[in-house]
């Protein structure tokens, strides 16, 4: 494998979270008789006072840190119905570092990339290859805005596009679910009503040109030092094809002193 195919758990981890764009309209995944958002018993005053307090109490359990460190196990399955699966290692620093290891069979590192909020490296340790890149390079094979902050919120589980233009909700037991409109993409976020934890996402492109949509899934949360972390996540995308991916957080760490080796060796290629 070469150059960015080599880390592509990671793109499909951009791509699947990030990149969804979709013909398919949001509202018609919520135009159901039975999934009607707001009741008609609510008045307008009350359903949008309803729908900012959920949005402020959704953006008051976002995970704050420093440092995060992670060892992750990745299972693959692309459009050819082909299977793999490999541990990778995450360490980020807060707005400015995304560190991350990739081991292939027998445990040897095969790629290496460092990420900060104005480059991408990527060392591809196996054909002895250098990248470096701006930041726009992400951009480019995402075809979406993402920033480095983006990357944070998708590595860390907090919801990312959150916008709070809030056109509608839906109150299900235990679970709300708010449809919000932003600049780049629809999206509807639920979310549980006993921590106000990310639940499920779905993700649409406001451009209905386009075809790819994703739905992400947050399981089993886990309390370590007062912070509740999904430690497994489900990501499905489609377009043309069919993209499933898995996150299982094996190992993680909060605000531990990190370093973040990244030295290109003489004898690498750069390209």
């Amino acid at each position: 494998m070469k150059g960015w195919k080599g880390i592509g758990w990671l793109v499909a981890f951009i791509i699947a979270m990030a990149g969804c764009r979709s013909t398919k309209k949001i509202q018609t995944a919520i135009a159901k008789k039975d999934t009607v958002a707001v009741a008609a018993t609510n008045s307008h005053d009350d359903s949008v006072a309803f729908m900012r307090d959920v949005y402020g109490k959704i953006r008051g359990t976002h995970i704050q840190f420093n440092t995060f460190s992670a060892k992750v196990k990745v299972d693959f399955e692309g459009s050819d119905g082909k299977k793999s699966d490999f541990n990778a290692f995450i360490r980020l620093h807060k707005d400015s570092l995304l560190w991350v290891s990739i081991n292939a069979a027998l445990g040897i590192e095969a790629f290496r990339v460092l990420i900060t909020p104005d480059s991408v490296k990527v060392l591809n340790k196996l054909d002895k290859i250098a990248q470096l890149r701006s930041v726009s390079y992400l951009q480019e094979v995402t075809k979406i805005p993402l920033s480095f902050n983006d990357l944070q919120k998708l590595i860390i589980g907090n919801p990312l596009y959150l916008d709070s233009n809030i056109v509608s909700y839906k109150l299900d037991g235990e679970t709300v679910s708010l449809i919000s409109v932003g600049e780049f993409f629809k999206h509807l976020l639920t979310v549980k009503t006993t921590d106000y934890k990310p639940d499920h996402s779905k993700l649409d492109d406001v451009d209905n040109i386009r075809a790819r949509t994703a739905d992400i899934s947050y399981d089993k949360y886990e309390n370590k030092n007062g912070i509740r972390f999904s430690t497994l996540r489900k990501i499905t995308v489609s377009e043309k094809s069919k993209l499933d991916l898995q996150l299982d957080f094996k190992q993680y760490e909060f605000n531990e002193v990190l370093n973040f080796p990244f030295n290109v060796p003489r004898n690498y290629k750069l390209q």
